[in-house]
């Protein structure tokens, strides 16, 4: 449509984002359960090219909460059915995915799912893992907090590995690279629907410094305007508060790094003020050792995880 264009090209003109995240709220004018959950899945194909024609290239859904299994069994496995149902469709499309570049990646404790939906789960990823254009992260099985505890385990396992030294747990940066996200920057928006407040336990890390959008709409009654609307918020003052964050962490590490050599000098019974060109060079192996350090264990941690969905994905195939 002609007015679709004209908006998608708005969105063109302003500040680009990255990155917009979606709690999806409000399935219930339909009649059955089952079918708001459908209509939800189907709504989110609309989100996926409103989202990509005008450049937004990275889309992240939080699609089944740890806490949803607390619901009734006869609920959960109804969700558990209508998530085999279109994954099963996605590995269908396989070839319109690979046209359209669009990487899927799944986030969350899949360990939790069932067994067959885990082997779907890692079928779609293996099938899309080469591509790099466009980006879906599906939340499934998670929670901001589950998210979190696995990143420090897998922290926890670097220096039992040693990998890691214990001080290195301490730079902020790293635990960003733990998370399931850490392939995507932070998103600039993260839009809730069905105007509920607070926002649920989703990305509460990776949203600190993006854009809260709350909308009194339901997702099943979605629009491009309601999309349209929530892009057009403020942009510019987040990139800057997001700078001066980095700015802020980057000074934090290196006054660590300077105390660390402090003691280094003292334990060799030499000045700790003393020669600055010294100072530096060991400034300097520091920052080195602890960067070829952390990328050692994000690599190993990487290649675990990657092996993981190589051989679950090849389970039933």
């Amino acid at each position: 449509m002609s007015w679709m264009k004209e908006g998608e090209l708005i969105i063109k003109a302003g500040p680009m984002l990255k990155h917009i995240a979606l709690i999806m709220e409000g399935n219930h004018p339909y009649k059955e359960r089952q079918e708001g959950h459908s209509q939800g899945f189907n709504k989110l194909d609309e989100i996926l090219g409103w989202s990509l024609n005008p450049g937004i290239l990275k889309v992240t859904v939080y699609a089944f909460s740890i806490e949803s299994f607390k619901r009734s069994k006869s609920q959960v496995d109804g969700l558990m059915d209508l998530a085999r149902q279109k994954f099963s469709c996605l590995m269908e499309e396989n070839e319109k995915l690979q046209k359209h570049e669009l990487c899927i990646r799944v986030l969350g404790g899949l360990r939790l799912l069932p067994l067959n939906l885990q082997e779907l789960t890692a079928q779609a990823v293996q099938a899309t893992k080469s591509c790099n254009k466009c980006f879906l992260n599906v939340c499934f099985g998670y929670t901001s907090c589950h998210e979190i505890s696995n990143a420090m385990r897998e922290m926890a396992w670097g220096v039992e590995q040693g990998l890691l030294d214990p001080s290195d747990i301490s730079d902020e940066s790293l635990l960003n690279k733990c998370l399931y996200t850490n392939h995507s920057p932070h998103p600039d928006i993260l839009v809730q629907t069905a105007g509920e407040l607070p926002p649920s336990d989703f990305l509460l890390w990776q949203t600190s410094y993006s854009c809260l959008v709350f909308q009194h709409v339901l997702w099943s009654e979605y629009t491009f305007w309601n999309f349209f609307e929530a892009i057009q918020m403020g942009h510019s003052m987040l990139q800057k508060a997001r700078d001066m964050y980095a700015e802020e962490r980057e000074r934090q590490q290196l006054e660590r790094d300077q105390a660390a050599v402090t003691e280094q000098l003292l334990q060799e019974g030499l000045q700790a003020s003393g020669d600055a060109q010294l100072r530096r060079a060991h400034l300097h192996k520091l920052s080195t050792r602890r960067k070829d350090q952390v990328q050692g264990f994000l690599q190993a941690s990487e290649v675990k995880r990657a092996d993981w969905l190589a051989c679950l994905g090849t389970a039933s195939a």
